[in-house]
């Protein structure tokens, strides 16, 4: 019993000190504990020329300490006129390189995500969050030092058909996805207990480019969230474009999510 309280305690006090890392928009490369399960139902929709929402409920999985898997359902109005379940991914993720010191550390992973989607249509952003069938493969790398951390990745995606629609996929069916994140835990000032709320603001560079199309956008990402008794996270974000020539459904949307963390399964 003393040993599995011990173990508990450590990765929650692991989840609060390295709680900056928890990216709103994007993914570290370090990975939940090995044994924990984690539950994320996410919100995210925009309000002009008429208000649209997706809501996605996701599985997260710490196979090993370097492996970790997630699998999401979407449901959203996005491509409708009302909600309905528009298809599924799966996504794993490996980090092959760790470095750690005192409160610092660089970690390098690689990930790749599979998706099905049964929309009639789609934009000309391949997204593999319920609006396209295909699959995505990149690197990304992780930056501690102390109360901040950077990380940032590049990836490429290729659309497939979806699922049960003749309509094939017009334009690019080739994309270059791109992030640049910085978080910074703000509370507490000084930990002394894994029940302490922590606050973590986040800026986070999100980017994609249609190679050949002339297609591309870089958006703005501030974040904010709160991780209580370090099993419990709530999210809330807002991204914007700095640039944009792209016809999408990401412009100018929110996010909220919600998270509950299992620990040592």
């Amino acid at each position: 019993m003393k040993t599995i309280l011990l173990a508990f305690c450590l990765t929650a006090w692991a989840c609060t000190v390295f709680g900056q890392e928890l990216y709103v928009n994007t993914e570290p490369a370090s990975n939940m504990a090995a044994h924990s399960l984690g539950i994320r139902l996410e919100n995210q929709g925009y309000f002009k020329p008429t208000f649209k929402n997706r809501t996605t409920l996701e599985a997260m999985y710490g196979a090993t300490g370097k492996l970790m898997l997630h699998g999401a359902a979407y449901l959203s109005d996005f491509y409708a006129a009302k909600q309905r379940f528009e298809g599924g991914s799966f996504y794993g993720k490996y980090r092959f390189f760790s470095q750690d010191t005192v409160q610092a550390h660089f970690r390098g992973a690689v990930f790749g995500k599979v998706s099905f989607s049964s929309n009639p249509y789609t934009t000309q952003e391949i997204a593999l969050e319920g609006d396209n069938t295909g699959w995505q493969g990149g690197v990304i790398f992780t930056k501690l030092i102390h109360k901040i951390a950077f990380s940032g990745s590049a990836s490429y995606l290729r659309a497939l058909d979806n699922v049960g629609n003749s309509l094939p996929v017009m334009g690019s069916r080739d994309a270059i996805a791109y992030t640049a994140s910085v978080g910074m835990l703000v509370l507490p000032k000084n930990y002394t207990s894994y029940n302490q709320v922590n606050v973590n603001l986040y800026a986070e560079v999100l980017g994609k480019t249609n190679p050949g199309y002339r297609q591309s956008y870089l958006d703005i990402a501030p974040a904010v969230q709160f991780i209580f008794n370090s099993v419990c996270r709530v999210d809330f974000s807002y991204r914007t474009p700095l640039y944009n020539n792209m016809q999408r459904n990401s412009v100018n949307m929110y996010l909220v999510r919600l998270e509950y963390n299992f620990f040592n399964l």
